[in-house]
């Protein structure tokens, strides 16, 4: 009922004023007194303004949260473009206006829409960091040793800074790939080493690292720089081993195919180790067959090398005699003499004995065979001349012979190649029989060489003397010194020449006598021939030239009882070729050209 007094019956509500009222009618009604009055009035009016403040203490608090926010906001907004690298932003209000709720409502779609992007960007360099990470890692070989991702820097989101761990993701990426090609050219070098050693492939790259097996399922190869190196040391090894072993299956190829040569092995025998001497004079890299240098293949052909070995000691006698016969091969090609009898009689005797081992033996007649070969390598120059030299006297031997059948043949009493004259005056005839023409094409070519032969001659004598000066050695040929024959020849050649100037001159003097008597008697009878001469029958054309003639050294001639040369035959051999015969070599006469030309005095010549 107090209630509903104190309201106002206008505004149907307790208003402070109704209060007011009601309070001082119940002031009247107990009769309180002024003072006590005013006192609970001023107490009333306290309790109003400390309302009052508390309110207006809320509102400024209130207002200050608001601006704190709105202040937040604009920095969280700026941060947010500057670590996205956003310099402006469509969102943002370029002037602040209105309240501050309004400036908070118009700073909170760009701040969201900020968040949002911001939230994309680290999740994209979360991505990129953790390839980079894990490509390090790889790098690094500590793959999965690390679950954490990595701590993305919140300050700087920018696109500028996503491109440079974009660029750092790319090198990474394109290093693992030139790393990972380098890791299978490794393990596939490492593969094919294995193969031509006869080894295991897989446990020899799973000792390097085990994500090399294929064979374990995994996906990854590790690029390691531990794993690089060890796959470097491991195909450096290997190489190794295989140049090793190449080089102990060649020498055991060349044991057993001296074994076999010196015990003369049959084909068939031989064939059973093509796999070990196919190789003999391959390199390294040329060996690429699998198992082509197995341990078991190399132990194999050690295994035969020492039967062949066990085997050669029983026929030692057989195989040092058959290595003597190279060594006197090699002195005979050299034309050194030896004694080959005495040489067979001394091995007999060291084999009997045992006083020394056969491999001792063998190994002592190979240095011999050795140095045989090069004594007949430094031997060769000079041998080459001998043959040369020895080659142009026998042209020249068939020359003069030559020479004297066409002086025959033309019935003059001496003729010479450079001056055909006296041949063409008797052309038809001469050229009518058989083949005279290749004899003439000889002549000539021998005509040239022999006017070779001085200088050849000082070239030789010049070489051996060098050769004698080196070695404080004689340079013999067949036993005979080789300095010697050349004298001979050259003393031989000047009797000749004196020979042959003695014969100009009285051909001259009987020339004169001959003038004088056609003076006398009247003029010279025709120089042809008598008719009743010899039938004269040339020798072929094209045949070896005999030697002899002209003191030209003979190799026939000159050769004594033990097959070797000595000065003293040499000369022999030269004054009896000097005997005037019949020439050979030459293509003979037809008969009916020369039936009425030969004497009843000629020799016959001698037939080829």
């Amino acid at each position: 009922m107090a209630v509903t007094d104190t309201q106002n019956p206008l505004l149907g509500e307790t208003t402070c004023s109704s209060l007011l009222q009601k309070l001082q009618q119940i002031w009247d009604e107990v009769g309180e007194s002024d003072e006590e009055r005013d006192r609970m009035l001023l107490q009333i009016e306290k309790e109003c303004l400390d309302v009052y403040k508390r309110k207006v203490e809320q509102a400024a608090k209130s207002r200050a949260q608001l601006l704190q926010a709105l202040s937040d906001s604009k920095v969280e907004l700026s941060s947010l473009s500057s670590a996205l690298g956003e310099k402006s932003f469509v969102g943002i209000p370029e002037e602040a206006s209105g309240t501050i709720k309004e400036q908070l409502a118009a700073i909170a779609p760009a701040l969201e829409q900020l968040w949002e992007q911001k939230e994309e960007r680290v999740k994209e360099f979360s991505d990129v960091q953790s390839q980079i990470q894990k490509i390090c890692e790889e790098i690094a070989g500590s793959l999965n040793l690390s679950d954490h991702p990595p701590v993305v820097d919140e300050t700087d989101l920018s696109l500028k800074k996503f491109d440079e761990y974009q660029a750092h993701l790319q090198e990474l990426q394109k290093e693992k790939s030139d790393r990972l090609h380098k890791v299978l050219e490794f393990v596939s070098t490492v593969h094919d080493l294995c193969a031509v050693l006869g080894m295991d492939f897989f446990s020899t790259v799973t000792e390097v690292h085990p994500s090399l097996n294929d064979s374990t399922g995994v996906q990854s190869k590790s690029i390691s720089n531990d794993t690089l190196s060890r796959l470097a040391k491991t195909v450096l090894a290997l190489k190794e081993d295989k140049k090793q072993r190449l080089h102990k299956l060649q020498e055991l190829a060349t044991q057993l195919i001296d074994l076999w040569n010196l015990m003369d092995t049959p084909a068939e025998e031989r064939r059973l180790f093509d796999h070990v001497t196919c190789n003999i004079s391959a390199s390294v890299d040329e060996v690429t067959v699998p198992g082509a240098l197995a341990l078991d293949l190399i132990e194999q052909a050690e295994v035969e090398v020492e039967r062949l070995d066990q085997l050669k000691a029983s026929r030692m006698k057989e195989i040092a005699f058959k290595k003597q016969s190279e060594l006197e091969e090699i002195f005979a090609r050299a034309h050194i003499e030896i004694d080959p009898v005495a040489a067979r009689e001394k091995i007999m005797t060291l084999i009997d004995s045992g006083n020394i081992e056969p491999t001792e033996l063998l190994a002592d007649m190979d240095n011999q065979i050795a140095n045989a070969k090069e004594e007949s390598l430094s031997r060769k120059d000079i041998l080459d001349k001998v043959e040369k030299w020895m080659s142009a006297c026998e042209e020249e031997s068939w020359l003069e012979d030559y020479n004297r059948f066409i002086a025959g043949f033309l019935g003059v009493s001496a003729f010479n190649i450079t001056d055909i004259t006296l041949l063409k005056q008797d052309e038809n005839r001469y050229n009518a029989s058989r083949g005279a023409h290749l004899n003439l094409k000889r002549a000539e070519k021998a005509r040239i060489l022999v006017n070779k032969i001085p200088a050849l001659v000082d070239t030789l004598v010049a070489k051996t003397r060098t050769w004698e000066e080196e070695r404080g050695l004689s340079f013999t040929y067949d036993g005979v010194p080789l300095l010697a024959m050349l004298d001979e020849y050259a003393m031989l050649r000047q009797e000749r020449e004196e020979e042959k100037r003695r014969m100009k001159e009285s051909k001259k003097f009987q020339e004169l006598q001959s003038t004088e008597q056609e003076t006398i008697f009247g003029s010279k009878p025709s120089p042809a021939r008598p008719a009743g001469t010899k039938k004269v029958v040339g020798p072929r054309a094209n045949g070896s030239g005999g030697g002899g003639a002209n003191g030209t050294p003979s190799r026939r001639l000159s050769l004594n009882q033990n097959g070797s040369r000595s000065a003293s035959a040499v000369k022999e051999g030269r004054r009896e070729s000097a005997r005037l015969a019949a020439p050979v070599n030459y293509v003979a006469i037809s008969k009916e050209d020369t039936a009425s030309h030969v004497s009843g005095t000629d020799p016959l010549p001698a037939s080829p």
